[in-house]
């Protein structure tokens, strides 16, 4: 579901892939290079990919490079298969975000910051407001504060494995939908293909 014309595009032409396009720069031993040679890297280096799909899942910008099948001229069958199609790609959409790592995920950055202000907050209460006959308990509020970090963190981190495993399962099946219908002549898939993405106009 990922154009890859579409990738090689953006990598080359937009600033929010500069730093895939300096890995593909490495890869390729030159400063300046064609999307063609892009194009073709994408297929031989699946960690181009992946890097600039994680950007995009990080941006909020989505990886399903397929709209939505016009369902109004279809009918029985083939309009039912196409429209639960819709509904994935909804799905999928919806779940992309658990694709990320969650090490790397806008959770866990919000946990330890969270962790940041507690801690400041603590030091704060002891030293500049002059509680130290304080400091056991407020230390103590602190190592609670970490537990249930830690534990809320381990919590998310089982919901994001639910989820891209749901994601992938999902996304395999989606597929499969789509080249039946584009193997029955049910659908034309090239018109389904989002060929750039609005955000970067």
């Amino acid at each position: 579901m990922v154009y890859l014309d579409r990738v090689a595009l953006e990598i080359k032409n937009v600033g929010l892939y500069d730093l895939v396009l300096q890995d593909v720069q490495n890869f390729l031993g030159k400063k300046r290079v064609a999307e063609a040679e892009i194009r073709t890297l994408l297929e031989t280096e699946p960690k181009i990919l992946e890097e600039y799909k994680q950007i995009n899942v990080e941006y909020n910008v989505s990886n399903i490079h397929l709209r939505d099948i016009e369902t109004a001229d279809l009918e029985g069958e083939v309009k039912k298969r196409a429209e639960e199609i819709n509904t994935n790609l909804a799905q999928l959409r919806a779940l992309e975000k658990y694709t990320l790592d969650f090490e790397q995920s806008s959770t866990l950055v919000i946990i330890f910051s969270i962790e940041f202000i507690v801690l400041f907050s603590v030091q704060y209460f002891i030293i500049l407001l002059n509680l130290k006959e304080w400091q056991w308990e407020l230390y103590t509020l602190f190592g609670s504060s970490v537990f249930i970090a830690w534990w809320y963190a381990k919590k998310q981190q089982k919901v994001y494995a639910k989820n891209s495993a749901i994601f992938e399962k999902k996304y395999e099946e989606t597929l499969a939908m789509i080249d039946a219908l584009v193997e029955e002549g049910a659908l034309d898939k090239e018109r389904l293909i989002i060929k750039e993405c609005e955000e970067h106009v």
